[in-house]
């Protein structure tokens, strides 16, 4: 009977617990209904504003009215897009709280023929994907921001740019709060503004025309870009800063108008290459096959004037940053030290306009060297690892195996973006070089020629030059992929190249709070350590590899000498020493390349037992880590029993 009284009281605890747990439960869920409480495990605090975000907000003197659309009543709404509002709900919420008052969010459900949708339509958020999803009404998941008279719209949100919602946000704040543009003029032998490809072409029904560059598209959202064509004579007086994608071949006078805008305190960022992909790929095929394009682009006398050295003739090759690539249908990804994946430790700590990136990618790129010319400082911003080269430009077309097959390590990190500031000295001290005259020249109008004005020789203030070693960094299918969604087009960041190019831009332009938001979220995350076994592999292999590649050459050589040396006069092809000999060689060569087959085995196994090994670590580590608990668990309470 006491046992049973006992067994009584022990189930009636335990009911009592559980409903006091249920009640506690009930009773905090109600306090804490309205409040949004996160706790953001990520690295880079993906899900918490950054401080950009709230120097932003601190800041703001205007009151601004939040507006975001979202049909969260419609049907057959797709879960990734519910998941994701519901994000983009607790973004805001968070916004609202650190404006301190300076922000209100309106949350509008727009139905068919209501106020709501009226309301989305006049600012800017239209309704998406009806069609596509065989739904009777459209989807709306758009925000709109205004400030007085000041309306900036995101009309929809795609979880493909998740990465990029915060930086969307707040440039759209501060695109509200700061209505006014800087003007920039973009310079380039290339059509980055899109147009038609090949007028000829164009003619015989072919080619067609090309979009801008994404780069273009997103500039234009925050600054007055003007197109500067290759044949200016003069940089236009309103333009605050200049990009030069790719000058290819640029006349004495360009660069006399670059140089003369420097002079009289313009900003200029250039991009130079050695051999630019991007360019090649957008020449004439028939143009092409009859002579190899010239896809070089450097500026001349301006680098020389400034102390600089840029290698046009050879790439950087880099071991430790080469990227992996498919390069054959179903093959395995092949190694290529000519495309460099670059980390954060190969960019400036220092400089807050590369400070956050994390993961560039630049391809076939040259490499500056030198020591600025008198007033002028050189700060590094983004180098190859020190285990890198350089290569002449026409081993690139070469396989990544050849490339590296006799690589030979420089010990010392190629600089691979620059930038220049100081005082400015001219690389034109005698004035534009003089074109050849008529003869018969009206003498006004060479006294109009005498009464221009002499060029600057110097800056009159301190200026800013930041060059790049590479164009194809910026050109789409090497910093974007291309996502449709709904009929919509999306563009999701391969890596921090368009940050790159932002950042530096808002750095010369005066306007870098948005640092530190761009650049979130696109980070990589390499297997160093297996990257370097592999490395270590590679290396442990290669002297054998290169030896019994020789030997084969050799008997090669061998045969190919024994076959000349035999006479005309001979009747048998070969004599039966000749005979012997080379069946003595085809042997020795057939026992090389089964010796060099082995060893390149043995190395391809050695790696791939390394990524098996990781694999199994990353897969099954924490299903064991949980069994042993489980375990460890049953023993303890087992031993507890025991004891009792």
């Amino acid at each position: 009977m006491c046992k049973n009284n006992k067994t009584l009281q022990k189930y009636l605890s335990s009911a009592v617990a559980v409903i006091a747990v249920a009640a506690i439960l009930i009773i905090l869920g109600v306090i804490f209904k309205n409040t949004n409480l996160r706790l953001d495990c990520t690295e880079d605090k993906l899900y918490t504003l950054s401080n950009a975000t709230k120097t932003t907000l601190k800041k703001l003197d205007k009151k601004l009215t939040i507006r975001f659309y979202y049909s969260k009543d419609v049907a057959q709404m797709p879960v990734i897009l519910k998941n994701y509002a519901k994000r983009v709900d607790d973004m805001l919420t968070e916004y609202e709280i650190c404006a301190n008052g300076n922000i209100r969010i309106e949350k509008l459900n727009p139905k068919p023929d209501t106020d709501a949708e009226d309301s989305a339509n006049l600012d800017g958020v239209t309704g998406q994907g009806s069609d596509a999803l065989g739904l009777e009404e459209n989807i709306y998941l758009g925000i709109a921001i205004r400030s007085g008279d000041q309306l900036v719209a995101l009309p929809f949100l795609s979880p493909e740019r998740e990465a990029l919602l915060e930086y969307d946000i707040t440039r759209a704040i501060i695109t509200v709060t700061h209505p006014v543009k800087h003007k920039l003029g973009v310079l380039s032998s290339m059509r980055v503004f899109g147009g038609i490809d090949n007028p000829n072409m164009m003619m015989q029904g072919q080619g067609g025309m090309k979009p801008a560059w994404l780069l273009i598209t997103e500039l234009k959202k925050e600054y007055d870009v003007a197109e500067v064509p290759m044949t200016a004579e003069e940089i236009p007086a309103d333009i605050d800063l200049l990009i030069a994608i790719h000058p290819k071949e640029p006349s004495q006078k360009l660069l006399y108008a670059i140089d003369q805008f420097v002079l009289r305190g313009g900003r200029l960022i250039a991009f130079l290459d050695p051999m630019c992909v991007a360019d090649i790929q957008n020449q004439p095929q028939q143009q092409m096959a009859y002579m190899p394009p010239n896809a070089t682009s450097t500026l001349g006398e301006l680098l020389t004037a400034w102390g600089v050295d840029f290698n046009a003739d050879n790439v950087v090759i880099d071991r430790t940053c080469a990227t992996q690539i498919q390069t054959r249908r179903n093959g395995p990804p092949e190694v290529m030290p000519n495309v460099l994946s670059l980390d954060e430790k190969c960019v400036s700590n220092d400089d807050p306009a590369t400070a956050q990136l994390t993961s560039l990618l630049m391809l076939n790129t040259g490499s500056f060297t030198g020591t600025p010319a008198e007033g002028l400082t050189k700060t590094v911003l983004i180098t190859s690892s020190d285990d890198s080269a350089t290569l002449e430009k026409f081993m690139t077309q070469r396989s990544g195996e050849d490339m590296l097959k006799d690589f030979k390590s420089d010990e010392k990190k190629q600089e691979l973006a620059i930038r220049l500031t100081g005082t400015f000295k001219t690389a034109f001290p005698n004035g534009l070089p003089e074109e050849k005259k008529d003869e018969k020249a009206d003498t006004a109008d060479e006294k109009k020629e005498e009464a221009k004005p002499e060029g600057l020789k110097e800056s009159a203030k301190p200026g800013a030059v930041i060059l790049l070693a590479d164009a194809d960094m910026i050109y789409d299918p090497f910093c974007v992929r291309q996502n449709s969604i709904f009929g919509q087009t999306f563009y999701q960041p391969l890596n921090n190249n368009l940050a790159l190019v932002q950042n530096l831009v808002e750095a010369l332009s005066g306007d870098a709070l948005l640092f530190e938001i761009r650049s979130r979220g696109v980070r990589q995350h390499p297997f160093t350590r297996v990257r370097d076994m592999e490395k270590a592999a590679s290396d442990k292999y290669k002297d054998e590899i290169k030896k019994f590649e020789q030997d084969v050459q050799s008997f090669q050589r061998e045969l190919y000498t024994m076959q000349k040396q035999r006479s005309n006069n001979d009747k048998e092809l070969l004599s039966k020493q000749q005979k012997e000999a080379v069946a003595k060689l085809k042997k020795k060569e057939a026992e090389a390349r089964k010796n060099l087959k082995a060893v390149r085995k043995d190395m391809r196994k050695e790696i791939e037992s390394l990524e098996n090994n990781v694999m199994l670590v990353n897969i099954g580590l924490m299903p064991l880590l949980v069994v042993l608990g489980g375990i460890a668990l049953a023993i303890s309470k087992r031993i507890r029993s025991s004891a009792k």
